[in-house]
């Protein structure tokens, strides 16, 4: 059986102000589907396991497609959201894809979270695919390609853009800008206009700018697989 592991934050509240937070419904969603379509079996793990809280923002009726709608009414998917597994339970080498969703709680749990990037790291070391979408991208930058380098150094990616966070006004209220942490990590980023789909791969690591990527990341994963 194919299998994908998808990483999804238990953060459901900004640290600074009071303001909801969580993953973002439709960045699980758009990607995930495109897998379901290929046969693959997916696994949800997050850095503590249980509960993965959605942010409520990504619920709005301005925001949700018809897609986001019939999973959000799937009671085995939202069940599998509500007990996610945690890092001790996964086994790398069960996994060719690896996922890390965004939502904007993950800029305080994904980054520093050892036991994901060591799972990340057997996964990619094993051949298999190291992917993620807008703030999810959090969660390479501190993954090892050896005991010296970031993965990500001299690799092209791309992920939330300042200038979209910027025009969110939400700039001020998270501990670190995505783009920035990655131009630091000497990774080579690119975007696409706001709001726009894009994507991006550089060997067997894929990433998508926004909200609006989940569904082309999962199609370059899939088109590695397929060429491999």
């Amino acid at each position: 059986m194919k299998k994908a592991l998808i990483v999804v934050t238990n953060v459901s509240k900004y640290e600074n102000i009071n303001r909801p937070t969580g993953l973002w419904l439709g960045e699980v969603v758009h990607f995930v589907d495109e897998l379901y379509k290929k046969g693959f079996e997916i696994d949800y793990v997050s850095p503590n396991g249980g509960y993965a809280p959605i942010d409520p923002s990504s619920l709005a009726k301005e925001v949700m497609t018809d897609l986001d709608w019939i999973y959000y009414q799937n009671q085995e998917f939202l069940d599998k959201l509500g007990f996610t597994l945690s890092p001790t339970e996964i086994v790398p080498a069960d996994y060719e894809i690896i996922y890390y969703a965004g939502g904007h709680g993950v800029m305080w749990d994904f980054k520093s979270d050892k036991n994901l990037q060591k799972i990340a790291s057997d996964i990619y070391m094993n051949n298999g695919i190291i992917s993620a979408v807008c703030h999810g991208v959090v969660g390479l930058l501190d993954i090892k390609s050896d005991k010296d380098n970031y993965l990500i150094k001299n690799k092209k990616v791309t992920g939330f853009s300042n200038s979209e966070e910027y025009e969110l006004g939400l700039s001020d209220f998270v501990p670190y800008l995505t783009e920035d942490s990655l131009k630091e990590r000497n990774a080579i980023y690119s975007q696409g206009k706001n709001w726009h789909e894009f994507s991006v791969q550089d060997d067997r690591v894929v990433t998508g700018q926004n909200p609006q990527s989940g569904k082309a990341v999962a199609k370059k994963v899939l088109s590695i697989l397929n060429t491999n």
